[in-house]
């Protein structure tokens, strides 16, 4: 028998879907089948033996919609193997390494509702023309400008491949 893994996550353009996508694909292998789906495709988890949990971060937090979805399925959660995983442009700051610690804290919340397995913390993109806001654009064009961040995708692909293989391991425990 198979087991079934849902990598599930919250994204607004499109980066945190990529990276659940690297990772279910690496999650993959004989006797494990992940499949990824965004969570307002998830109804229920009775089907999966572990999930893996990702959202996008903005101002400091998981999206609303993770943070509904892990109240939502909360008792369900608390069955399985849990992993979770944020993505955030503080990470892709320069020295955005000396933030981690920082960006582990915003995940305080998620922590108080579920006990990951493991955890992943990923620098992410910024398209300034995908950001839907007028004033958003703004603040990043000037953000950008100043040189806090700079225009581009910033995941590190080897990373996230590396951190689902050790996650495979983990979760095979």
């Amino acid at each position: 028998m198979m087991d079934r893994i849902l990598v599930t996550y919250a994204s607004r353009t499109g980066t945190t879907a990529g990276v659940a996508e690297a990772i279910g694909k690496t999650l993959t292998a004989p006797g494990l089948q992940a499949e990824v789906k965004s969570m307002d495709a998830v109804t229920d988890l009775a089907d999966y033996r572990s999930v893996v949990i990702g959202s996008a971060v903005r101002a400091q937090k998981w999206l609303p919609e993770a943070m509904f979805f892990i109240q939502t399925h909360q008792v369900a959660l608390s069955r399985k193997q849990i992993a979770v995983f944020s993505v955030c442009m503080t990470l892709a700051m320069k020295g955005g390494e000396k933030y981690r610690w920082t960006v582990s804290e915003w995940l305080q919340p998620v922590r108080s509702l579920v006990k990951p397995v493991k955890e992943g913390f990923f620098a992410g993109a910024l398209g300034i023309s995908k950001i839907p806001s007028i004033g958003d654009r703004l603040k990043f064009r000037i953000s950008v400008l100043l040189g806090i961040w700079k225009e581009g995708d910033h995941r590190d692909w080897d990373a996230i491949y590396a951190w689902a293989e050790e996650l495979k391991t983990v979760l095979a425990e």
